[in-house]
C-alpha cells in the first residue's frame, strides 16, 4: 500500500463517512464488538437464570440478542427515512441489550415469566417512540446540565461495573476467586498494554489499543488456565437465530407494561446522553434535533425488535461511545465492520462463545479507562453550560438528592411506593431530579 493510500485511510477513519480499506476498518470495528460482547449477552444469561430456562433455549436468547444488536447497530449508521422522521442518527452509535432492564425483567419474570417480560416491554417502548417523534419540541427539557449530568452518572455507574469485571465479575464471586491475584494481573496486563499503546504507538497500532490490549489478555489467560474450551466444543457450529416464544403467545399485563415505560425513559435519556456523547468527543458538538431523535427512534424500533426475537430491549451503548471518545474514530463503515460480525456470530454460535468464554477480568482491564471516558464527556457538557449561582444550585440538588440517595435506595425506604420507586435506580433518579430541578431554577436571560 502506497504512502498516499495510507494517508488516505488515515483521514477516512476521522471522517462519518467513506469506506476506509477492510484491513484498517475491521480491527477498528471488531474491538468495538469485544469491549460490548460480554455487556451484550449478561442480561440475557441473567433472565436466563431466572427463569431456569434450559442451555438450548440460552443459546438461541444468545444468538437472537447478537443479530438484533447488529442489525440495529446498521439502522442507526445508516438512517432509514419514513415521511418526514429518520430511524437511527447516522452516528458510529453502537446498540446492545440494556442492563437497566434487568431489575425489572428479573421481578415481572418471576411472577409472568418470559411472555409477560416481553409483552411489557413491547407495549411499553412507546413510550421511546413519543419521545423520538416529539424530541424537537422537548428538547428544551435535556439541555446541556441535564444531559452531563446523566453522562456523569452513567460514566460513575459504568466504572463499578468495570471494576467489578476487573476483579473477576460474578463468576469470580460464586468461586470466591473474586479480587485474586490472578484476576487483578490479568486485569492489570490489558490495562498498562491500552495505556502503553495510546502513549507510546503510532499509527494502526494506537488507534486498535483497545483490541490490541484484549488479545494480548486473552492469550495471558490461556497460558493461566482461564479460559474454558469445552463450552465451545459443547457448542453447535450452526444455527438460525429464531424465538422460542412466537409474538401471538406474549401477555401483556398492565404492571409489567407500565414499569418497562418508566425505564424506556430512563433509557432514553441514556441514549440521549450517549448520542452527545459522541457527538462532543467525536465532532466537538452538540447531537442535532435530527440526530437525537433519530436515536431514539432507532432504541426504540430495535427493541421492538429485540422483544420479537426474545431478546431485552436494546440501548445505545456507553462503552462504545467511550471507545469513540478515546480513539476519536467515527467512520460508520469501521463500525459497519462490527456490526457485521455481531450478526455473523448470531448464525455461528461457537464463534459468540468464543467471545463469551474471556475472563471479565481481561475485559475489566480494557473497559475502565473507556467508562471513565463517558464521565469525562459529561463534565465537559456541563462545563459548556456554565458555572452560575443558578447551575451550582441546580447540579447540588442533581447529585444531591440523585447520587446521594439514588445510591443507597435503603434511605428512602419510609417514602411513599409512588415517590421511593425514583430511587431504586441511580441513573433514572438523577434523569428525573435533573429535569425537575432545571424547571424549578429557570435560567434567566443571559444564562439562555
Amino acid at each position: 500500500m502506497s504512502g498516499k493510500e495510507k494517508l488516505s485511510d488515515k483521514e477516512l477513519i476521522y471522517q462519518l463517512d467513506g469506506r476506509p480499506s477492510f484491513k484498517v476498518a475491521f480491527p477498528l470495528g471488531f474491538q468495538h464488538v469485544l469491549a460490548m460482547f460480554t455487556g451484550n449477552l449478561a442480561p440475557i444469561l441473567i433472565l436466563s437464570g431466572v427463569l431456569g430456562l434450559d442451555g438450548v433455549s440460552r443459546l438461541r436468547l444468545i444468538q437472537c440478542a447478537m443479530f438484533v444488536s447488529g442489525l440495529t447497530t446498521f439502522v442507526q449508521l445508516y438512517p432509514i427515512k419514513i415521511g418526514k422522521f429518520q430511524i437511527g442518527a447516522g452516528l458510529p452509535i453502537v446498540m446492545g441489550t440494556s442492563f437497566a432492564f434487568v431489575p425489572t425483567s428479573k421481578t415481572l419474570g418471576a411472577k409472568f415469566g418470559l411472555a409477560g417480560v416481553l409483552g411489557g416491554a413491547i407495549l411499553g417502548s412507546l413510550v421511546e417512540v413519543v419521545m423520538g417523534i416529539f424530541y424537537k419540541p422537548l428538547k428544551k427539557l435535556f439541555p446541556p446540565i441535564v444531559v452531563g449530568s446523566v453522562l456523569i452518572t452513567i460514566g460513575i455507574h459504568l466504572l463499578d461495573v468495570g471494576v467489578d469485571y476487573f476483579a473477576g465479575g460474578a463468576a469470580a464471586k460464586a468461586t470466591g476467586d473474586y479480587g485474586s491475584i490472578a484476576n487483578l494481573t490479568l486485569g492489570f496486563i490489558v490495562f498498562f498494554t491500552i495505556i502503553l499503546l495510546q502513549k507510546f504507538g503510532k499509527g494502526m497500532w494506537k488507534m486498535s489499543a483497545i483490541l490490541i490490549g484484549l488479545i494480548v489478555g486473552y492469550i495471558a489467560a490461556f497460558f493461566m488456565g482461564k479460559l474454558n474450551f469445552s463450552q465451545i466444543i459443547s457448542t453447535p457450529f450452526f444455527g438460525v437465530p429464531s424465538p422460542i416464544i412466537m409474538p401471538w403467545n406474549l401477555k401483556f399485563p398492565i404492571e409489567a407494561v407500565f414499569s418497562f415505560a418508566t425505564i424506556y425513559i430512563v433509557a432514553g435519556l441514556e441514549t440521549i446522553g450517549n448520542t452527545n456523547g459522541i457527538t462532543i468527543a467525536g465532532f466537538n458538538r452538540e447531537a442535532t434535533g435530527e440526530e437525537t431523535s433519530g436515536a431514539l427512534l432507532a432504541n426504540a424500533t430495535g427493541s421492538i425488535v429485540a422483544v420479537l426475537f426474545n431478546a431485552l430491549p436494546n440501548t445505545a451503548f456507553g462503552q462504545n461511545a467511550g471507545i469513540v471518545a478515546m480513539t476519536k474514530v467515527v467512520n460508520k463503515w469501521c463500525i459497519a465492520m462490527g456490526a457485521f460480525v455481531l450478526m455473523g456470530a448470531a448464525f455461528f454460535p461457537k464463534i459468540g462463545m468464543i467471545f463469551n468464554i474471556m475472563p471479565s477480568s481481561v475485559l475489566g482491564g480494557a473497559v475502565i479507562t473507556v467508562f471513565a471516558m463517558i464521565l469525562i464527556n459529561g463534565i465537559k457538557m456541563i462545563a459548556k453550560a456554565g458555572f452560575s449561582d443558578r447551575n451550582l444550585i441546580v447540579l447540588g440538588v442533581i447529585f444531591g438528592l440523585g447520587l446521594g440517595l439514588g445510591a443507597h435506595p435503603e434511605a428512602v425506604t419510609g417514602l411513599p411506593p409512588y415517590i421511593g420507586f425514583l430511587f431504586k435506580d441511580t441513573v433514572a433518579c438523577v434523569c428525573v431530579i435533573s429535569i425537575l430541578a432545571n424547571m424549578i431554577f429557570p435560567s434567566d436571560s443571559n444564562e439562555k
